[in-house]
């Protein structure tokens, strides 16, 4: 017993000497292919064949969601809105929420229908609601994959059911998915994280509920767990892009071709524990207003400036985060002209005398450079208000 307890004391004491990097060679996953992301800075924090191109059943669903948010932002449709489910719709097999041909259910329900119980049918429904068709709202998504850089993805449906060689992606370009839908519509967590809730199905047979149920255990298994969608065919095998929180750091994990449920999910927590063990995320939550900047060569005679973003850092060497500094490098004056949106200069941070990263300061308006004319306009209103002063003065006041 006693050789167990020094066995036991000395691996722990190996373990807590062990660097970032000999820690992340140690993890036991299972999946041939997984990475770990930070959301809110994009940081890789562990990766294995990432970039291997493997099917990736319903995760698909995170690019329908994103182009079903995508309409919600522009206006053109909205959570009250009714969809009409077609005959191809009801016609999906594989996960289902058993929808009729001609049932109509709210968009904000489709959501729920797709992201906690991974509904095919309400998947198709929304596409074609958005695109009029399955096959135009592929390509849709086809086309926001490239704009984010998913440049090893290729979508063949909405839902993933597909095990045909044409649909594939990555681990890498599911977290790219994942993080945009995640970051520009954080909304997605409030269904995502719904654990079981209770729809109704109106049809011509009647009405009856019908229980969505989340396909991601981790919900209810892992702390902090707030979403985001599985996915398994013969093909990809088990799949799913976890989403957690703590202490302010959100994670993204993903896991493809796991040879079983249990281990996707395993999978997952052993990255999201190693995740949360070892980055600490830096915020600063002090960028400070400046002064206008003079300008020269303008009849405008400052233009304001402001920090183009918030600083995030991520730390994953333990390092004492309250030593970062910041060093603000601005100009003393411009000249004109000067363009909103370009950049005046940049707020620098540093950790233990290396830079860490940095934040542009933007210009906040345009300002054109004078010509002649402007200067004769100025003096022109500057004689008619010091002039009329002047004229005023001289009359002799009645009395």
């Amino acid at each position: 017993m006693k050789k167990v307890l020094c066995s036991l004391l000395s691996f722990l004491l190996i373990f807590l000497m062990m660097t970032p990097a000999e820690v992340r060679a140690e993890l036991e996953i299972s999946a041939p292919s997984v990475l770990l992301l930070e959301e809110s800075t994009g940081q890789v924090l562990y990766e294995k064949n990432a970039d291997e191109q493997r099917s990736p059943a319903s995760i698909t669903k995170i690019m329908t969601l994103i182009l079903i948010f995508d309409e919600l932002e522009k206006g053109t449709i909205s959570l009250t809105d009714e969809v009409v489910t077609s005959a191809h719709a009801k016609s999906m097999g594989g996960s289902q929420v058993f929808l009729e041909e001609g049932e109509k259910q709210t968009v904000e329900t489709l959501i729920k229908c797709i992201v906690v119980a991974s509904g095919n049918d309400a998947s198709v429904a929304m596409a074609e609601y958005i695109a009029g068709s399955e096959s135009d709202f592929v390509a849709r998504m086809n086309a926001r994959a490239a704009e984010l850089g998913m440049t090893a993805t290729k979508f063949e449906d909405c839902c993933g059911l597909t095990d045909s060689a044409g649909h594939y992606t990555t681990a890498r370009d599911v977290a790219l998915m994942s993080r945009e839908l995640v970051t520009h519509y954080p909304q997605i967590l409030n269904y995502s994280s719904i654990w079981m809730e209770d729809i109704t199905h109106v049809t011509a047979q009647g009405t009856k509920p019908f229980t969505l149920s989340n396909t991601n255990k981790l919900i209810r298994s892992y702390e902090g767990c707030v979403g985001l969608k599985t996915g398994s065919t013969s093909t990809a095998k088990y799949c799913v892009s976890a989403v957690a929180q703590r202490n302010g750091i959100t994670l993204i994990a993903v896991v493809m071709g796991a040879p079983d449920h249990k281990v996707r999910f395993t999978d997952a927590s052993v990255l999201l524990n190693y995740g949360f063990g070892s980055c600490t995320l830096y915020e600063d939550e002090n960028q400070e207003e400046f002064n206008p900047v003079p300008v020269e060569n303008s009849i405008t005679k400052e233009v304001k400036v402001a920090y183009a973003e918030k600083f995030r850092y991520l730390e994953t060497e333990g390092r004492d985060l309250s030593q970062i500094q910041k060093t603000v490098e601005l100009p003393e004056k411009v000249t004109a002209p000067v363009k909103k949106g370009e950049t005046a200069g940049r707020a620098v941070y540093t950790l233990d005398g290396q830079e860490i990263g940095s934040v542009a300061i933007l210009y906040q308006k345009d300002v054109e450079a004078a010509e002649y004319v402007d200067y004769v306009k100025l003096l022109w209103k500057q004689y008619l208000r010091f002039g009329n002063k002047d004229s005023q003065d001289e009359v002799p006041a009645e009395g």
